[in-house]
């Protein structure tokens, strides 16, 4: 399975943005789907996961009741909804992807094999 993400951009403090991360050479059946993302001298940060298996959702507490993620399995592809943006959003956002991964460690970007490129997201104050 690859992943390709995008929908990255310019936008201001309070609007909104929709990523999308799209599989191919395969389904993601089965699989976590997270996004991260990065800025320059930082530690790559969880921002959110969908598991397969019952579909529960996960956020990191910085985007909890802004940010929504979203699988479409009939279209291989999964969603990040960002809502309110605020400039400390600003980074590199990532799709990955696990079979394996545990529950309590989804956040850990270490326990991801497969990953996309990233969208650059930048938020203006």
């Amino acid at each position: 399975v690859q992943l390709q993400a995008s929908g990255g951009g310019l936008v201001q403090a309070g609007a909104s943005l929709t990523l999308h991360c799209a599989a191919s050479g395969g389904t993601f059946s089965g699989y976590t789907m997270a996004w991260f993302r990065q800025v320059p001298g930082k530690e790559r940060e969880f921002v959110a996961a969908k598991r397969w298996s019952g579909g529960n959702t996960y956020y990191a507490d910085s985007v909890k009741g802004r940010f929504t993620i979203i699988r479409d399995n009939a279209k291989n592809t999964v969603y990040l909804q960002m809502n309110s943006l605020k400039p400390e959003d600003t980074g590199v956002y990532s799709c990955a992807a696990c079979r394996t991964c545990i529950l309590s460690s989804l956040g850990n970007h270490q326990q991801y094999p497969i990953w996309g490129q990233g969208t650059l997201v930048t938020v203006s104050s």
